[in-house]
């Protein structure tokens, strides 16, 4: 009571200032879900059909098969870290109520790794319906795959061209199908080093993951071309910015200084879950299946299809 008493008399002395405090709070987050973006409304179900989701033991991976698996389909966490991505299984049978949910091992930093991988699903899996492209590394030092490419541009882009390429037979036979390249923004920045693909001339670890970002989108449109007729479509995506494991490498090169400057606006960045939306609405929504090629985003003016 003397709390709300309290609460009466500083509104009644001070009714402006309480007014623009109310008025910055609901500002305030009403700007947080303006930048969350959209939210995925279809309602497709996915029963009996399968999707493989890489980089899905964390992050909006994990988030991505969460809803693949509530909507009923089987799917394939396929992950580096085999303790985490069992956990990770764990936790998105629990949540979504679907025990169709298994794990295979995929280092995209490896080209063995990756045809493995194939050559596994080839074997067990009757079909696949949509391959979601989703693990990414982000602004690392200057370090090499296991087959010597700079790793942002093996990992991002070419273990996932190599993956998509020895799983489209399969996704071909399971037509209609789909296929969905995580992306990001930074491709706008980016440019295709031909002369130096690795950057072994002169590495920048943002240049290279501009460059990685922009060869997915690059890749998409091109699948898109030529899987014209097959019932496979090609998507490609940015998702937001995210508070999610990816900035690990770069969060401990940005001096103190500039620390203290992001800080506040970590409160309007995206959690996992909303940052998972368009990944969601690429592998699901109705309405695209006679589109392919497109960039979709909800964070800028690509192809804004969310509502």
């Amino acid at each position: 009571m003397r709390t709300s008493s309290a609460a009466r008399s500083f509104v009644s002395q001070y009714p402006k200032t309480t007014a623009l405090v109310t008025v910055a709070g609901v500002g305030l987050f009403g700007l947080k879900k303006w930048m969350a973006g959209g939210v995925c409304h279809s309602k497709a179900r996915l029963d009996g059909k399968t999707v493989l989701i890489t980089g899905a033991n964390t992050g909006i991976g994990k988030e991505t098969a969460v809803d693949m698996a509530r909507r009923g389909a089987r799917v394939i966490l396929a992950c580096r870290d085999m303790e985490r991505a069992n956990k990770a299984a764990e936790e998105v049978k629990k949540r979504s109520g679907n025990d169709s949910v298994i794990v295979r091992k995929l280092d995209l930093a490896s080209l063995q790794s990756i045809r493995q991988l194939a050559k596994d699903v080839l074997a067990s899996e009757e079909r696949l319906d949509v391959l979601i492209n989703n693990a990414g590394i982000m602004s690392c030092p200057k370090w090499k795959t296991e087959d010597g490419f700079e790793m942002q541009f093996g990992v991002n882009h070419l273990g996932h061209f190599l993956l998509t390429n020895c799983l489209l037979d399969l996704l071909k036979k399971s037509a209609p199908s789909r296929i969905v390249n995580v992306s990001s923004l930074a491709h706008e920045r980016g440019q295709i080093h031909f002369d130096d693909i690795n950057q072994d001339k002169d590495y920048r670890p943002w240049r290279s993951y501009a460059q990685s970002k922009l060869a997915n989108v690059l890749f998409t449109r091109e699948l898109a071309n030529r899987l014209q007729g097959t019932g496979v479509t090609a998507y490609s995506l940015h998702p937001g910015v995210i508070r999610t494991e990816l900035g690990r490498h770069f969060w401990p090169t940005v001096p103190l200084w500039k620390r203290v400057f992001y800080v506040p606006f970590v409160f309007f960045i995206k959690n996992p879950t909303e940052g998972a939306q368009t990944t969601i609405y690429c592998a699901v929504e109705e309405s695209l299946q006679n589109e392919s090629g497109l960039y979709y985003s909800r964070d800028c003016s690509h192809q804004c299809v969310l509502v």
